[in-house]
């Protein structure tokens, strides 16, 4: 059995990063592969961060596994670190990589040479990332041993720019958020029983597009029993904006808004009310909150860009538009709210959840982690493994 020891973010802070690495962390640990998970004490100053904070202690489950021993931005604990991943003697370590933030961290780690490092690569590089950031990745991935990733799109960049490099390519299996109530959960954002509830949930950053989906949303027609719940946190001063566009007359009565950071313990209430989930990103490598709507059984109304492509089947369990394109969107909007449409959809998204699981995601991370090492299947080559 090889032996992985996975770096991240896990409890308490929040973020889909945090609770893929946690799940992650987890699964391995139940396939018996996890030699240690090393997570942060601190993640990022309040002075860093774009959003409100960067913690939620109902985010996430905390792992017994989880050793908390340093500081994502203080690099005095990083060589405490160091010690304490070559003592777990892994076969190889794996990373998560997705912004530029870590990436001093993980260079530090990658040249004390441990071991080989995969990377679970969520991001190429930041959203919107400039030359520093771009520039930050290639120095951490160039010296990955493998890549892990969730979409066809990112496996082919990392494949041209790393080329002979070992990837595997699994989409992000996804949980459902905790049941709630379907009728309360209605009930509490006064839905009638014959409106159409579309889903906008998480981080709201301008690739995602959410102004797109508001632009849609005015243009669906009046008649329409269509209301948008759109809950998350808006980064970098889109807070404003988005308050003065939902008091314009178009979308008047048919947004219910939550503007902030939504507590893992409330998210099922938004998931239970709805009936399908909007991702109108301009580009995406993946999403985590498709793969919760999915594992809830709820179709995808996505652009077609990126790993969503990959997840999305059009007109099996979601619809797919071009991205940018609120025409096209607000179409979409009238056939999901066809409730045969929706029937139709819903059970592809639940056949689409069953196809993937973190089991076989963990199965897939050890596979490649065996050939980035050179480990023979059903061995260790770490000592005292």
């Amino acid at each position: 059995m090889t032996r992985l020891v996975l770096v991240g973010p896990s409890w308490p802070l929040r973020g889909g990063i945090a609770g893929t690495t946690t799940a992650l962390a987890a699964a391995l640990a139940a396939r018996g592969s996890l030699g240690g998970f090393c997570v942060p004490v601190r993640q990022y100053p309040a002075f860093v961060y774009p959003g409100a904070r960067d913690a939620d202690p109902g985010a996430c489950p905390r792992l017994a596994a989880a050793e908390a021993s340093f500081g994502v931005l203080e690099p005095w604990t990083w060589p405490r670190l160091a010690s304490r991943v070559r003592t777990l003697a892994p076969d190889a370590v794996v990373l998560p990589y997705w912004t530029a933030a870590w990436a001093p961290l993980e260079l530090f780690l990658l040249t004390r040479r441990i071991a080989p490092v995969v990377a679970v690569v969520h991001n190429p590089a930041d959203h919107d990332a400039g030359p520093v950031a771009r520039a930050a990745a290639g120095a951490v991935l160039g010296r990955c041993a493998a890549f892990m990733c969730h979409a066809r799109t990112v496996a082919g960049a990392l494949a041209e720019r790393f080329a002979g490099t070992p990837l595997a390519v699994h989409p992000l299996p996804g949980q459902a958020p905790a049941a709630a109530d379907r009728a309360a959960a209605r009930a509490r954002f006064g839905l009638a029983p014959e409106t159409v509830a579309v889903l906008s949930f998480g981080l709201i950053r301008p690739y995602k597009g959410v102004e797109v989906l508001l632009d849609a949303v005015a243009r669906a027609p009046r008649a329409l029993p269509l209301t948008l719940l759109l809950a998350g946190e808006p980064w970098g001063g889109l807070a404003a904006g988005l308050e003065r566009r939902l008091r314009e007359p178009g979308l008047a009565g048919r947004v219910v808004a939550r503007l902030e950071w939504v507590p893992e313990s409330e998210a099922g209430t938004w998931f239970a009310a709805a009936d399908a989930v909007a991702l109108p990103y301009r580009s995406a490598t993946g999403s985590a909150v498709a793969a919760q709507a999915l594992a809830a059984g709820l179709p995808l109304v996505a652009s077609a860009v990126g790993g969503l492509a990959d997840v999305v089947e059009d007109g099996v369990n979601g619809l797919l538009v071009p991205p940018g394109d609120a025409d096209a969107l607000a179409a979409a909007l009238v056939r999901i709210a066809d409730g045969s449409v929706r029937a139709r959809l819903r059970a592809g998204a639940v056949a689409a959840a069953g196809r993937w699981s973190w089991d076989g995601y963990a199965a897939t991370l050890e596979r490649l982690a065996q050939q980035a090492a050179g480990v023979a299947p059903g061995k260790s080559g770490a000592s005292g493994g």
